[in-house]
Parts: structure tokens; sequence; C-alpha cells
């Protein structure tokens, strides 16, 4: 008999990458490979790269935990998946990080931006605005875990230092902001005063690489002594940050080890987050064949590059693990001791609902995953760190702190090629577009961005 050269492994609904029509997709495994093959009925078949790990790929599965949905809904379902976010009632996650976006404007015109933020584009949101917005995250979340203060460039904002004071008084458990640090770089009174927002507050640090042909192509501007004085500054007034790096293969991803033995000797660095590019905003012409690098491409890179970390230490994300992937460890002068690999998956899953449990050693895991959390006051952390050391073997780590920790993400974003209604059903990376609704990150970029509105108006009908 004829056989195929794939696998099939799974099936899901997918996106025509041409006119964002859902259409069915096959998940199968092809010369150890994972990939999604759709066909639209107007633009014909398409075969999408999206894991080169097998392996990794179906363990994903087994992380999943009961969805915790937010307290409050905006919209209906009525079109479906992806067509109703706002959140709709058929969404399976919360917001775990609300993002809101004070300004379209921004001091770079970066060749990547999905949001095509620039010096003269859009507007500043108003006061009024940016509080309803924070206000729309307290109502649905309650006491949101993390909320990140964005733009287009969010220190431009005119009342930036307003903005913060007013999310401080709301009960968000820890608030960043995202910025490309230029402002930090040219003021450390700026920078001493972000500090002033301490505890729970942390610098979300646009940090490619320190070399000036991958910023030029990611950013447009050698902005290699911008990032060294910006980091000089936080160091000098210990600010918590979180080095956020945009991956684009061939370009930058054999720099990711380099990145995090940086980030590593860094008083200020609480981790590193990759970020590989997402085809939207000003990336809609990225080639698909050769430029795009999958969540298992990122992982693998950094075992290979920074081998202080093995297979056991970076893990998936229960909340979204088709999209997150997570490494702790505590640094010290001496560098890092890798964290999760002593937690055993398997004492975390009950493999009967491949769910996460807190059984057996329930004290343990509470804390731990406490711990992890990014939404810990420094003093708790302390406190968490000092209380688990016992429980873990061989490991001597007197005096530890919040400054100890180190963490590393993987954050994947769906876009129209890779699209997986599971993962996007699972999406806990939320935003507040300008009608107050709170949009899946991915989809906002798809769909609900001002010059995507009408078209999503036509597809909507066209489910009807």
């Amino acid at each position: 008999m004829p056989t195929r050269p794939y696998t099939y492994y799974d099936f899901t609904l997918s996106l025509c990458p041409t006119c964002l029509k859902r259409i069915e997709a096959k998940i199968v495994f092809e010369n150890d490979k994972v990939f999604m093959l759709k066909r639209c009925p107007d633009h014909g078949r398409s075969k999408v790269l999206i894991a080169d790990d097998i392996d990794y790929y179906k363990s994903i599965r087994n992380y999943n935990k009961p969805s915790e949905f937010p307290h409050t809904f905006n919209t209906s379902t009525d079109y479906g998946c992806p067509y109703d976010c706002g959140l709709c009632p058929d969404h399976e996650q919360h917001s775990c990080l609300s993002i809101i976006e004070v300004t379209d404007r921004c001091n770079l015109t970066c060749p990547t931006c999905y949001a095509s933020s620039s010096p003269h584009y859009g507007r500043h949101r108003s006061l009024d605005e940016i509080k309803k917005m924070l206000d729309t995250i307290v109502r649905n979340e309650k006491e949101p875990d993390v909320v990140q203060i964005s733009g287009g460039e969010p220190t431009i904002h005119p009342q930036f230092f307003e903005i913060l004071d007013y999310a401080k008084t709301l009960p968000i458990r820890h608030l960043m902001v995202n910025t490309n640090g230029i402002r930090i770089a040219k003021d450390l009174e700026f920078t001493k005063r972000l500090a002033s927002y301490m505890p729970d507050f942390e610098i979300y640090l646009q940090f490619d690489a320190l070399d000036s042909e991958v910023l030029m192509k990611l950013r447009g501007e050698d902005l290699t002594k911008t990032r060294k004085k910006a980091i000089e500054h936080l160091n000098e007034v210990n600010l918590s940050t979180t080095l956020v790096v945009t991956l684009e293969k061939g370009l930058n991803d054999h720099l990711i080890g380099d990145v995090l033995t940086y980030a590593t000797k860094q008083k200020c660095v609480r981790g590193v987050t990759f970020q590989p590019t997402q085809i939207a905003g000003r990336l809609e012409e990225f080639n698909t064949e050769t430029d795009r690098i999958t969540l298992t491409e990122v992982r693998r890179k950094i075992l290979e590059q920074f081998s202080i970390f093995k297979p056991d230490d970076l893990i998936p994300v229960p909340c979204n693990p088709d999209a997150l992937v997570m490494g702790y460890a505590l640094k010290n002068e001496e560098g890092i001791l890798p964290l999760t690999r002593y937690i055993n998956p398997a004492d975390l899953l009950d493999n009967g609902k491949n769910t996460i449990v807190y059984e057996q050693d329930e004290e343990l895991h509470g804390k731990v995953l406490e711990l992890f959390s990014t939404g810990n006051s420094v003093d708790i952390a302390s406190e968490n760190l000092k209380s688990i050391m016992c429980c873990l073997p061989e490991i001597d780590a007197p005096d530890l702190g919040y400054d100890n920790l180190f963490r590393v993400i993987i954050m994947q974003f769906v876009d129209a090629y890779n699209f997986d209604v599971r993962s996007i059903k699972k999406s806990c990376v939320h935003i507040v577009n300008k009608d107050y609704k709170i949009i899946p990150f991915e989809t906002m970029n798809l769909f609900y961005r001002d010059d995507k509105q009408e078209y999503l108006q036509e597809l909507r009908k066209q489910t009807i």
C-alpha cells in the first residue's frame, strides 16, 4: 500500500495566511519535525514548520492545567474563535500578563515593530483613557497578576509618572514598564525615580544583542552604547529588569548564549525573555520559509549555547504550554544554579487528567509556584526562597533573596501562518484595545488594530 511522507498526529483549526479565513489544519510529523498542513479553498495549500523537536512537542500536552478564566467577560461568542475577542466566554485563560499601550508614538522606527510605531505615528492616550484601560483590567481580574505599561515607547508619554502613580493605587501584584531604554540611558535621575516604584515593579528592557549589525537590522539604529548605559543606570539603583530579546533566524539566534552570559553578570537583571519574531505589523513581508524561528528551536539553541541549562531545566508553562517555556535558576557572584530541574514534573501532574495538581508535597509545590510568580514582593520572595531551600537537594544557599532569582522565558506569539486555535484559546498574554476590550496579544495584531477592523467585519459576515 502507498504511504504518506508524514505521520498524522492531530487536527486543529487555523487561518489561511492570505485571507485570514478559518480553515482546518493537520498536525503531522515529517523528517523529525512538526508541520501544520492546511488548505484554503481560495488560496490553496500551505505547509508551516511549527516545531523542530517532536518529543518536546508531544510532551506539552502533559502540562495543561484546569482553565482559570476572568471574573468578567466583555463580549459574547457569536462568530467563533478568533473573531469574538474581548474576551469572549469561550476563552480558556485569564490574563496572566495584561498590556496597555499608553501611546502609539515612539522615539524609534523599528523594522520589526508589530504596532507600526514611530515618532509621528498616532497619538498619546489621555490620562483618563489610560485610567479606564487599567480599570478594565482590574474589573476583569480583581487582582491582576502582571500589568505591563507599553506603547509605542511609554516613557515619552508626557504624563508617564502620573500613569505609574495611578497604577500603583490599584491592586496590581506586579507592574512592568516595557521600554527601549533610551530615556533610562540618558537620564540617571529618571532611572532613580523609576526605582522609587519598587517593590513589585520591573523594567522590561528591549535588548536584542550588543551587536551593532543586529540592532541596525531590528531597530534601525546602533543602540549598543545606549543599551550598556541603560544597564549601568539600572544596576546603580538595582531596579529589577528583564532583558527582552526579539529573535530573528540567522540574525541574532547565534548570540543567545552571549546574552544569557551577559545577563547573569548584571546585578539588576532578573532574567531574559526570548521572543521569536511575529509576522505582523512591519514584518508582514517576512519570509516564512527562511526566517521563521520556532519555540523549540529557541529552546534547543539555549541548551546548545548555554550549557548550564539541561533539557529538564526548560519546561512548558502550564497556563499556555504551546506558547511558553520557563526555566528558573539561582544567581550569585560565581554564576547560576538551575532550579527547575529539582521540581519533578511528574509530581506536579495528575497523569490521569493531564492537569496540574498540588498533591503529596503540597506545601513545597505551593511555595515554589508562588515563588516563581513575578507577582511577588521582594520580602515574600526572599522568605519563600529560604523556606524551600531545605527541600531541594545539594544546594548550599544562605542569605538568598529576590536578587538571586534568575528566570528564562521563551514567549512565542502566534501569527496567521502558525495559528492554532488550541493555543489561542489558552492565550494568557492580553492587551486592552481602544474599545476597552481585553484581546489576546496574537489576535490583536491579526484582527483588532485600527487598520484591521473593516476586514474583520467582512470575515464575521462570511461565518454567518
